[in-house]
């Protein structure tokens, strides 16, 4: 019987049945946690099961990450017998007698121990270890996305955050890249989750700290995402610079106010902690390029000394350079499947076929022509300024990419993109443009495009679909 001082048994009732549902309570931390777990189920599932057996149960023929790390194991920098034979002597670098792996270094240490507990590289499953990792990407998406709901920096519900995420997962070429596991698509994996991260601890220069580091394992991933540091950069600037966006002003308004009102001290001390962790990262990746090609460079993995037949225009031109920009740009922004003509159906052996420099951006995902005409913001200069500091953010790393001297061949579409495509989901949330049909009919283009990329890219049964042309120098259709 119920005492005076007891709960009723219809309190004790709504206790329960509240402690049940507070944890998918709206806009709460655990509902956004429980979200985006979510997503990286199915998004993980769907990429392992569009990898396919193979690549779930073997390791890849251009494991090179597991390699680097089982090197490191052997107290190595080289490796010490070679290339191994199944990797057909592809992307390794050689200096004075030995063979070294070029690439960035930071996915080689996220394999590293479990390479040590399968005991050598040809036991660690590689491929499948970068498929797990792939989810991360669009589940911290949606909750940079959140958290831009969530401070009043974008009108996107919690729905659309969720489609928007999905869209990245499925209907960018962060698709193909997710199922290759290669060394290739195996750092831009790693890198898309170092910058969902970064841009999550950036914004509102919230942990200063932890978004240098996570930059800088973006940086030691791919090394263009690191001129994405505008963004910590600017936000901190406006976090500590005192004065409120005032509608109406300009930015060079809100700027001059900003400084005149400056924390100089706290702006200090937020630099310092987010540039630490980026300091270290160049100076290990110093520190690795002495000893193994005797120069301090921080930025140079030593692609300069890879043994490919293109090695003379990298000798001729650079890695990076103006030389470039024009078939770069052409690959980017026009590239478009091949149509046979009417009397060579049957010769050309598919409708179609994919130049394996890939598709242009704008093709496989044209939701980005929603980034050309974001809402006005002239009552919300907030909102105005985050668009600008974040299409920044992202315009310095894509400029860099299409300097660079590939144009990301081989690949489904423009795989470069995924150095900034984070930045450039957060514009279109920002953005603020209406998800309505025309954008629906865009979305299913770009997911249909990236399917049939995830299912048939280096599938040996859909070669038909890809023309292949190993000196690079085919980008359109012959005549």
């Amino acid at each position: 019987m119920a005492t005076p001082d007891s709960p009723s048994t219809e309190a004790r009732s709504s206790t329960r049945a509240s402690l049940r549902t507070s944890w998918i309570q709206p806009g709460s931390r655990r509902r956004r946690l429980l979200v985006a777990t979510a997503l990286y189920v199915v998004t993980s599932a769907v990429f392992a099961a569009f990898a396919g057996p193979e690549r779930l149960g073997q390791h890849t023929s251009f494991n090179h990450y597991a390699l680097l790390a089982d090197a490191w194991l052997h107290g190595r920098q080289d490796l010490a017998h070679g290339p191994p034979a199944y990797a057909m002597n592809n992307d390794f670098a050689e200096v004075n007698g030995k063979t070294y792996i070029s690439f960035p270094p930071f996915p080689a240490v996220l394999m590293l121990p479990f390479v040590k507990l399968a005991g050598s590289p040809e036991n660690f499953r590689d491929g499948q270890f970068v498929i797990w990792l792939a989810g991360i990407g669009p589940a911290v998406l949606f909750l940079v996305l959140e958290k831009l709901r969530r401070t009043g920096r974008s009108p996107r519900t919690e729905v659309e955050n969720v489609v928007l995420a999905a869209l990245f997962a499925f209907g960018t070429v962060y698709f193909f890249t997710a199922v290759e596991g290669t060394v290739w698509f195996a750092a831009m994996v790693v890198g898309v989750g170092c910058q969902a991260l970064y841009a999550l601890f950036a914004l509102d220069a919230e942990r200063p700290g932890l978004a240098g580091a996570m930059l800088a394992c973006a940086f030691m991933s791919r090394p263009t995402m690191v001129f994405a540091a505008p963004l910590f950069a600017l936000e901190a600037a406006r976090v500590h610079g005192g004065a409120s966006f005032a509608a109406g002003a300009t930015l060079g308004e809100h700027a001059r106010a900003a400084w005149r009102g400056l924390d100089r001290a706290a702006l200090a001390r937020s630099y310092a902690a987010f540039a630490l962790p980026i300091l270290v990262a160049f100076g290990a990746n110093s520190l690795l390029n002495h000893s193994r090609y005797g120069t301090w460079s921080p930025f140079d993995p030593g692609h300069e000394y890879l043994t490919v037949g293109w090695r003379s225009r990298i000798v001729r031109w650079g890695l990076v350079g103006y030389h470039f920009l024009g078939k770069n740009l052409g690959i980017a922004l026009t590239s478009l499947p091949w149509l046979p003509p009417k009397d060579a159906v049957a010769q050309f052996g598919a409708p179609f076929k994919i130049n394996e420099h890939g598709l242009a951006l704008w093709f496989t995902t044209p939701l980005y022509f929603w980034l050309l005409y974001p809402k006005r913001f002239d009552d919300q200069p907030d909102r105005k300024w985050l668009y600008t500091v974040v299409a920044l953010s992202a315009a310095v790393p894509a400029a860099l990419d299409l300097l660079y001297q590939n144009s990301g061949w081989r690949q489904f579409g423009y795989r470069f993109s995924n150095d900034y495509a984070v930045l450039l989901f957060v514009l279109l949330a920002v953005g603020a443009r209406p998800m309505r049909r025309l954008f629906a009919v865009f979305a299913a283009w770009g997911v249909a495009w990236s399917v049939f990329g995830a299912a048939t890219f280096d599938k040996a049964a859909f070669d038909r679909f890809y023309f292949r042309d190993g000196s690079q120098t085919v980008v359109y259709q012959p005549d």
